[in-house]
């Protein structure tokens, strides 16, 4: 069965790249709704932004959703995969801004909020997409990759020349509250040499030590350091995780990311729509079901999280 939230849970802070403020609400919503962000800061009639791959815009940094009238809405991977991560399926997210909050550079907040809140399950069934054959994308030496398996898994490698990051590789099953427990708290990260760069360009306005780990060369300068040795790889996973939510249902299959971003699952998403043979929709059985991510998620879970 479809999951919503019980409750409402509102969430505010300033956007990671344009640095604005923004107001969140996340509210319940009716089956077969999917994830539907509403900006209240524009007209109604062009407010509605869906949470879905061939709406977004390709960017660099994070996953931009823009509908037809042109209304973006910025960094939606972290909001995304919590809902991913806690099984919630059917949602309406109202913001007063362009930009979702970036709060700690986590998922963290987001999790403890929806937690909190409670799922309601709802009766309509509940489709999941199945891989039926491999799909991939590359982009210099970077690719991912969607194989058939019969859980979301996710196989993440980096490799950065700062000795804080190095090679990092991480491969999981996201079955049963995997993603509270391993993911939920890694935060973004950058090079300290790459964030003046991004500021001439416009980004990472509203960055700080306090919503992102920062490198230089083999020191963290964050405050508190990292929270997990491989918290790099594990963010990784995190925004594919919530990059991969946007195919509009939870996905049966293994996601391979190497040097892989937001711009190549997106990418990723397109190829394997594009062919009716690489993909099917399935009705979940109990026993798929209960392979998802978010199924039995419960406060226990939290109690790994930073």
């Amino acid at each position: 069965m479809q999951a919503t939230l019980k409750t409402s849970v509102t969430f505010e802070g300033p956007g990671l790249h344009a640095g604005m403020p923004a107001l969140m609400k996340v509210m319940p919503a009716k089956a077969d709704t999917g994830i539907v962000f509403r900006r209240t800061d524009v007209p109604a009639d062009v407010a509605t932004l869906e949470a879905r791959w061939d709406h977004v815009q390709v960017m660099p940094l994070n996953t931009r959703l823009v509908n037809e009238a042109g209304v973006t809405l910025s960094t939606i991977e972290h909001v995304m995969a919590a809902l991913a991560g806690c099984g919630v399926h059917n949602a309406l997210i109202e913001i007063d801004g362009p930009e979702v909050p970036i709060l700690d550079g986590s998922s963290a907040a987001f999790v403890r909020g929806f937690v909190k809140a409670g799922l309601v399950r709802q009766t309509a069934p509940l489709r999941a997409i199945e891989i039926l054959r491999d799909v991939e994308v590359t982009e210099g030496d970077a690719f991912a990759r969607l194989s058939p398996a019969t859980t979301l898994q996710i196989a993440f490698d980096i490799a950065f020349d700062d000795a804080a990051i190095g090679v990092q590789q991480k491969t999981l099953n996201m079955a049963n509250g995997t993603f509270v427990r391993e993911l939920c708290d890694s935060r973004t990260f950058c090079r300290a040499a790459d964030v003046e760069t991004m500021h001439a360009k416009g980004l990472a306005l509203g960055g700080t030590m306090d919503n992102a780990v920062v490198v230089d060369g083999d020191r963290v300068l964050s405050p508190g350091g990292l929270r997990h040795s491989d918290e790099a790889v594990r963010h990784k996973m995190l925004d594919a995780l919530g990059d991969l939510y946007t195919a509009g249902a939870p996905i049966l299959g293994r996601y391979t990311g190497h040097k892989a971003g937001h711009n190549l699952t997106n990418k990723l998403l397109r190829a394997l729509f594009a062919d009716p043979q690489n993909w099917r929709w399935i009705t979940c059985d109990p026993a798929t079901a209960a392979r998802l991510p978010g199924v039995g998620v419960s406060t226990a879970d939290l109690d790994a999280v930073a």
